[in-house]
């Protein structure tokens, strides 16, 4: 299975907050639209990716007054993938890079975003096909 059959599925929507934005309005930007990040971006240009643990490190650090940092000073870089590319691969890439959020992208141009939760829930039905298939060729055989 792969990237863009996730994305047939959720939909290409990808949520944006300008490098200006502060924490803060990020923060109300991830509570409003019930997500977990948001890709910063300088117009057309990815910058990285804002989530919620971003905002809890820094009010961590810094106290309220993190709330007031833009949001290109609390955010990760960006962790991106291909519409080609495999879901065990995505996975292994947020594993090892300690992301939750992906980027896909076709070239620079952003297609599509996907989550941990997004890949998991596709890998598990993915493994709940194969079972089924497995116990239809066991019942069939007998």
């Amino acid at each position: 299975m792969q990237v863009e059959d996730i994305l047939r599925t959720k939909g290409t929507e990808v949520v944006t907050i300008s490098s200006e934005a502060t924490a803060h309005e990020l923060s109300q930007l991830l509570s409003s639209r019930h997500i977990g990040a948001a890709v910063v971006t300088d117009g057309d240009e990815l910058l990285g990716v804002a989530a919620e643990r971003d905002i809890v490190r820094a009010v961590a650090k810094l106290g309220a007054d993190a709330l007031d940092l833009p949001v290109t000073e609390i955010m990760s870089p960006a962790v991106c993938c291909e519409p080609c590319d495999t879901i065990t691969d995505v996975m292994v890439a947020m594993t090892h890079r300690r992301t939750r959020h992906v980027p896909v992208l076709i070239g620079l141009r952003m297609v599509g975003i996907v989550s941990l939760g997004d890949v998991v829930k596709h890998r598990l039905e993915e493994i709940e096909t194969e079972a089924n298939v497995l116990r239809d060729y066991i019942t069939i055989s007998r």
